[in-house]
């Protein structure tokens, strides 16, 4: 096991990482910008450094900066968490070179899967049915202007790398491919140091569905099921649950062994999620593999009782996966909201400042109630970065049950100072159409008037 962890990453997937350590008795460096220099959760780490300005590229994104904190600090391996670095191959090499253990897949495995457009050709050759699409990197504003007309509206443009909805936009009508083009171009740049786009044909009405896969280094793969991410806003997931309502155990075990096969064939290691749509009679569509730890994963933690993270950390240190198929149960269901720091009544306009005071539902990590967020009182929320501040997760013997349960905790959720997307949450789980657990990806327009 690895003595000293550098956990490359900020806010609560930092706080995350840090306890994941904590509870396997590893230490942890935690890394953070001039703007993050107060957070408490630097103090949870057994040291911090300080890696430069607040804009990303100049901190969280500076690899140079990063390898060299985890050579002096004497770390064993960096954890890069979710976005920023995580589906970095060139960093996942460079961690190699420097004898440091990248916490996830290995380099080749991350071009191979997350690479998005580079992943849906193995996928489907793999034997998965992917939609119409590019089949790598769109090269020029040509090529693209070419492909879509082929492949006809509405289309999808995808960045290549990262997730959480950055670089990605929905064209339906040719007057706004190319400034989508290049609006998506420069948001993933800006979010993942890369701006390869591909697209591919958008299914209108579809439910996201995705598999949570492990992996370790001797050839066992294991699947713990699905998450229902369907609710969303501009492509960013809002809500998640697990198990996916109405997805049957029997789906559930096909679908599963089916991924485990193919990723065993590949060798993948870690943690992993496959991503995809469903449509209307019920076909999956591979839309991308994401070779890190998900935001979502605590549905999935509450409903399996396994920790995802510590699982990460033991895999990568070359530890056999103890976990069969055949140990993993799914009890009851798990909701998550994400919660931004945003204002749902004006566009959703980022709101940035100071958290006068937080008020959490008692929560802990096996739930019921879980608040997974870096915030305590008087925590300053920078513009620099994402404007989600934490998650709030709930878990029920039932799916009723844990919505009930999640209703009663976002009533009990404050965060004084500034504006948050609770109020959206409210009334989603508030709606008919979420409690039926009968909703696709066009919930927000089909069911809510919220502004855009």
């Amino acid at each position: 096991m690895f003595k000293r962890i550098l956990v490359a990453n900020r806010g609560e997937i930092a706080r995350r990482v840090i306890r994941a350590c904590n509870e396997l008795g590893i230490e942890s460096v935690a890394v953070y910008s001039e703007a993050d220099k107060d957070f408490s959760y630097l103090q949870e780490a057994t040291d911090a450094v300080l890696i430069g300005p607040a804009p990303a590229l100049q901190s969280y994104l500076n690899q140079d900066v990063l390898l060299q904190t985890a050579t002096q600090t004497e770390c064993q391996a960096i954890h890069p968490g979710y976005g920023f670095l995580s589906e970095n191959a060139m960093f996942a090499t460079r961690c190699e070179s420097q004898k440091l253990t990248f916490i996830g897949p290995k380099p080749y495995q991350i071009r191979l899967m997350g690479d998005k457009a580079t992943a849906r050709d193995t996928m489907k050759r793999a034997g998965l049915a992917v939609t119409t699409g590019s089949a790598s990197t769109l090269e020029s504003e040509e090529e693209l202007l070419s492909l879509a007309k082929q492949i006809g509206y509405p289309l999808l443009l995808k960045a290549t790398a990262g997730g959480g909805g950055k670089g990605m936009r929905l064209v339906e009508a040719a007057s706004q491919l190319v400034p989508a083009f290049k609006e998506a171009q420069n948001e993933a740049l800006k979010a993942f140091g890369k701006g390869g786009i591909y697209l591919e044909k958008f299914i209108v009405g579809a439910r996201h569905i995705e598999f949570q896969i492990l992996a370790d280094a001797y050839g066992k793969v294991i699947h713990l099921g699905e998450r229902e991410c369907s609710i969303q806003r501009k492509h960013q997931k809002l809500v998640e649950e697990s198990p996916a309502p109405g997805f049957t155990n029997e789906q559930r075990q096909e679908v599963g062994a089916h991924l485990c096969a193919v990723l065993a064939q590949i060798g993948y290691l870690g943690a992993g999620t496959v991503e995809f749509l469903m449509d209307h009679d019920g076909r999956l569509y591979f839309m991308e593999m994401n070779t890190r730890i998900q935001v979502e994963h605590p549905v999935t933690e509450l409903v399996t009782g396994v920790d995802l993270v510590q699982w990460q950390i033991r895999i990568a240190a070359g530890e056999h996966l103890s976990l069969e198929q055949g140990d993993i149960r799914w009890n009851g269901a798990a909701i998550e909201c994400r919660i931004n720091a945003e204002d749902p009544q004006d566009s959703f306009k980022p709101n940035p400042g100071v958290v006068k005071r937080l008020s959490a539902p008692e929560n802990g990590p096996l739930g019921p109630v879980r608040f997974d967020s870096h915030l305590v009182d008087g925590a300053r929320i920078s513009s620099h970065y994402d404007s989600m501040v934490g998650k709030l997760i709930a878990h029920g013997k039932t799916r009723s049950e844990a919505v009930t349960l999640m209703h009663e905790s976002l009533s009990h959720l404050e965060v004084d100072g500034v504006k948050t997307t609770i109020p959206l949450q409210m009334a989603i789980i508030e709606n008919q159409a979420f409690r039926d657990g009968k909703y696709t990806t066009r919930f927000l327009e089909d069911n809510l008037t919220w502004p855009s």
